[in-house]
């Protein structure tokens, strides 16, 4: 019978074989690289608005309080966007004639919101409550980061569900005391504990993640977000 390979075939297949194990550690690689790219995320990407804001300077400057302008931070699931009455109430005085304002004058006149760009947009199957995760001591800042030192504002976490699960599987590092949950700094590695010896305050209630829920729920249940 004759020989079905020549003789240099078995070189081949023990080069081909390496060679198939690093093209696949090359596809995961970039695969891996885009689902993390900026590109795909958004994160530090800011995004065209129609007006352009700076949290640099209302907040980082000015001092101005995030309920301020995001009145329904603390009472409900959106955090809510600026109506026009609000920035009109500095600026019907101040910067009364400024070119880069005039869609707020129009939208003011006219009587049409200004149509801002969400910058964090979570996917119709994702519920998200702003007022539970302030009322449990989540700061700003651990989603938001540091908008204070934003000229324009873009995202600071891709939201993938895994950045998620890091903090539903460990909420105590990144909870604040009550007073400090609208302060805008970097956060301190020993998050609450470390808050709580320095002003000597009153603990929230704990929070951890085996915590049940009124339904049985834990903080790593699918259906706390998924529902």
């Amino acid at each position: 019978m004759a020989q079905l390979f020549p003789p240099y075939a078995n070189t081949l297949a023990r080069l081909a074989l390496p060679a198939l194990g690093c093209g696949l550690v090359a596809v995961a690689w970039g695969v891996h690289t885009a689902l993390f790219s900026s590109y795909t995320t958004e994160v530090a990407v800011p995004k065209a608005q129609p007006v352009p804001f700076s949290h640099q300077h209302h907040v980082g400057e000015l001092g101005i309080d995030c309920r301020y302008c995001h009145t329904g931070v603390e009472d409900s699931a959106l955090a809510g966007l600026p109506a026009t009455e609000i920035c009109m109430t500095c600026h019907s005085q101040i910067w009364r004639d400024a070119p880069v304002l005039e869609p707020v004058r129009e939208s003011w006149r006219t009587g049409r919101p200004l149509r801002w760009t969400r910058v964090y947009d979570l996917p119709d199957y994702v519920a998200f409550d702003h007022s539970i995760h302030v009322r449990k001591g989540i700061g700003c800042v651990s989603c938001h980061g540091r908008v204070d030192q934003m000229p324009l504002t873009a995202k600071a976490a891709s939201l993938y569900m895994r950045w998620c699960l890091e903090c539903h599987r460990n909420p105590e590092r990144h909870r604040q005391l009550p007073s400090e949950v609208f302060t805008m700094r970097d956060e301190p590695p020993e998050g609450f504990a470390a808050l709580r010896s320095k002003t000597q305050s009153p603990p929230a209630p704990q929070m951890s993640a085996t915590e049940t829920f009124p339904h049985g729920h834990r903080l790593e249940d699918c259906s706390i977000c998924h529902r």
